[in-house]
């Protein structure tokens, strides 16, 4: 049987290119590996969403504990299939021990943050120190982990922009989990005001002005304190209480501060200098 014409074309151009091992990757194979990395990389993505958006959807999981299952489901089949594709293109996985050597040289001298990164995210989604949903607090930045990826956690803060923070910050630095507990977390407002003020009328107005905002618990109830004595002048402190996934803290530290000072101008009290 005659060999058609542009197989013939195809076997001239297809030359060998280098040699790994014993396996030698010439135009064809490449184009092979090329085409199942791309759909390993499919299957993959669409495994971990099937197993975030329908077979987990009937539990009573979490997003943030779907979300981890599915990122490792995703990183078990990629390290999987890629292992299969490379022993199909006929590479002894054993001969990849200069390529790992050289990879490890190549990690202490300029991949130890990416590697890094990567190590912290597998932590974050088996510990689950935060998780997609929660409100967090970290130097700077306060808003809602929107994803955790493998080298970086999404946050969108409350002027709704995104921020790429680097999983290695949340397991080396100190962060705030404003939902940890799932309970009423406290807000404290400090307010100076003159010596001489009645320490009675100010405590009453502080606390006229903590319920009367629809966003402070009653239950426990807001209580003013006072933290230290002054020669010049009086400290108070408004302690309430609200719910961790209710309000943002700066903003509600606003209103209530707005609804303090318009009694205390009422009031006719000075505030210390």
């Amino acid at each position: 049987m005659r060999t058609p014409d542009w197989l013939a074309a195809w076997r001239d151009y297809d030359i060998e290119l280098f040699t790994l091992g014993d396996a030698s990757f010439t135009v064809s194979s490449l184009v092979k590996v090329s085409v199942f990395l791309i759909g390993l990389f499919w299957v993959a993505g669409a495994l971990r969403n099937w197993l975030i958006r329908r077979a987990l959807t009937h539990t009573q999981l979490d997003e943030g504990t779907r979300q981890a299952f599915g990122s490792m489901l995703r990183y078990l089949v990629l390290i999987v299939g890629f292992m299969l594709i490379l022993q199909n293109a006929g590479i002894n996985l054993t001969a990849l021990s200069v390529v790992a050597g050289a990879l490890g040289v190549g990690v202490g001298f300029g991949l130890q943050n990416v590697f890094s990164n990567f190590v912290s995210g597998v932590i974050i989604m088996v510990e689950r120190p935060i998780k997609v949903g929660d409100r967090v607090e970290t130097a700077t930045i306060e808003g809602t982990v929107r994803e955790i990826g493998a080298r970086r956690t999404t946050i969108v803060t409350h002027d709704n922009i995104a921020i790429l923070v680097p999983n290695q910050k949340f397991i080396t630095d100190q962060v705030t989990n404003l939902v940890y507990a799932e309970a009423p977390i406290r807000l404290r407002i400090p307010v100076h005001v003159a010596l001489g003020s009645d320490p009675a009328l100010m405590e009453k107005i502080m606390l006229e002005a903590a319920r009367q905002h629809p966003e402070v618990l009653k239950e426990p109830g807001p209580e003013v304190l006072r933290p230290t004595l002054a020669a010049a002048s009086l400290h108070f402190e408004l302690c309430v209480w609200h719910s961790a996934r209710g309000p943002v803290r700066r903003q509600l530290t606003s209103e209530l501060n707005r609804l303090i000072d318009q009694r205390v101008r009422d009031a006719g009290i000075q505030y210390a200098a």
